[in-house]
């Protein structure tokens, strides 16, 4: 009899789980639950500066070659060195004038003789035509006596000219600037002997220095004359200047064309030669914009996250452009009413379910930034 009862309790206990399981239910899956609490706002249209950004070089606006017109003079002075400014007819170097200095003498002196010679063939002529009124002189002696005080009075001018020219010979001696300026660069070393055309100074004329920016083909036709530039020189400083003029022509190699940009003539740290950077600005235009924040980069591209009606996130790759402020220009791939997630897209994959709050108003209706 205990072999039986043994056998039945081994059988209840095989059934049992069965009959727990069926009483027992396995539970249903939970509803999904929100991953994230966000904010949402809606893309705003903006006036925003339409800006070309451009590099090149400082340049001296002119750079007027000072030489020696003189030849074969030594230079005995030099007045002036790199770097000093210098007035419109400032004396830069004198050169040697003791040889200039007696042939102008002597061309005096012969201007002197020229002239005693002149006289006397004009009494000579007035005593003549005083003669042949008379009868005593006949024409031919009067026009050769004539002709005399003609050519002496031709030798006058002549000898009037040479003293002028050793004049012009003798100033030259005194290298002086052509305009008001900064000298760039001196040659000129006392004792050394130049010939004519010898360069001895550069001269930046009047200060002024220019920004020469190379721009692409594609955006010569943007640019005005007059446009305000915002240039920062590798030395740090920032200057301000207008675009003076459009290169004609665009480099056939480079394909780039050049904008000649005036700065002030005080540029203070800033220096031709330097290489800089620059912003030309070419008006305002509308422009659908979002937060900053809500832009994410990843792997190179950007996107910005959106939400739908079912709360559901989705992933937008997006072109984005100029900024202003705490806001970044869309320029593809977003529509004006989508509803973007301001922050907090670094923490989100496409598809998760979030939990939308009003937005503050400052992110809702931003006010229209000022512009750069």
């Amino acid at each position: 009899m205990s072999k039986s009862f043994i056998s039945f309790g081994l059988l209840c206990g095989l059934l049992m789980p069965p009959l727990a399981l069926a009483q027992n239910p396995a539970p249903t899956s939970p509803a999904p639950q929100s991953s994230l609490t966000v904010t949402v706002v809606s893309p705003q249209s903006i006036s925003l500066a339409q800006k070309i950004n451009a590099n090149g070089n400082l340049a001296a606006w002119q750079e007027a070659v000072i030489g020696a017109e003189a030849n074969g003079l030594k230079i005995t002075e030099v007045r002036v060195n790199v770097g000093d400014r210098v007035q419109r007819g400032d004396v830069l170097a004198v050169l040697q004038s003791d040889t200039l200095r007696a042939e102008l003498a002597q061309a005096e002196a012969a201007l002197a003789e020229a002239t005693a010679s002149a006289q006397e063939a004009k009494a000579q002529s007035d005593r003549a035509r005083s003669l042949q009124q008379q009868g005593f002189f006949s024409n031919a002696q009067l026009s050769q006596t004539l002709a005399a005080d003609a050519s002496a009075q031709a030798r006058v001018q002549s000898a009037r000219a040479m003293v002028q020219l050793q004049n012009v010979r003798l100033s030259q001696t005194q290298v002086r600037a052509p305009d008001a300026g900064v000298i760039s660069a001196r040659q000129a070393t006392v004792g050394s002997v130049v010939g004519a055309g010898t360069e001895l100074f550069r001269l930046i004329r009047q200060g002024r220095t220019e920004w020469r920016a190379e721009v692409t083909a594609a955006e010569i036709g943007r640019i005005q004359v007059g446009a305000p530039v915002q240039i920062k020189a590798a030395s740090g400083q920032q200057l301000q200047g207008k675009v003076r003029m459009v290169a004609p022509s665009v480099d056939a190699q480079t394909r780039n064309a050049i904008v000649y940009v005036d700065l002030p003539a005080a540029t203070g740290s800033a220096r031709p030669g330097m290489y800089a950077q620059g912003e030309i600005a070419l008006g305002h235009s509308q422009a659908l914009t979002v937060p900053q924040t809500a832009v994410v980069v990843r792997d190179g591209f950007s996107y910005v996250y959106t939400v739908g009606a079912d709360q559901k996130v989705s992933q937008l790759k997006v072109q984005t452009g100029r900024q202003s402020g705490d806001r970044i220009e869309v320029t593809r791939g977003l529509k004006a009413d989508a509803r973007v997630v301001a922050s907090g897209g670094a923490f989100l994959n496409h598809g998760d379910t979030v939990r939308v709050v009003d937005a503050p108003t400052s992110l809702a209706a931003p006010a229209a930034p000022a512009s750069k």
